[in-house]
């Protein structure tokens, strides 16, 4: 499953906008309300599966998933 698919799926009653932005070389970051969540640029890997849905599960703290 896609980071977007992840996301959309678990917390769509919270995500007010999501943008993809398109990048060069590559680049793959997530941006959370001004936060880094993950970049691809820092770690030198793609996200593994999973990996960006727990970073904002963490960051969004005690919000339950859509449809819990």
């Amino acid at each position: 499953m896609s980071a977007t698919q992840d996301l959309l799926t678990n917390y769509q009653h919270i995500i007010a906008d999501l943008q993809l932005v398109m990048g060069s070389k590559g680049i793959f970051d997530v941006t959370v309300d001004g936060q880094m969540l993950y970049s691809k640029g820092e770690t030198g890997r793609h996200a593994n599966p999973g990996e960006v849905l727990d970073l904002f599960t963490a960051h969004v703290g005690d919000v339950k998933r859509y449809g819990d």
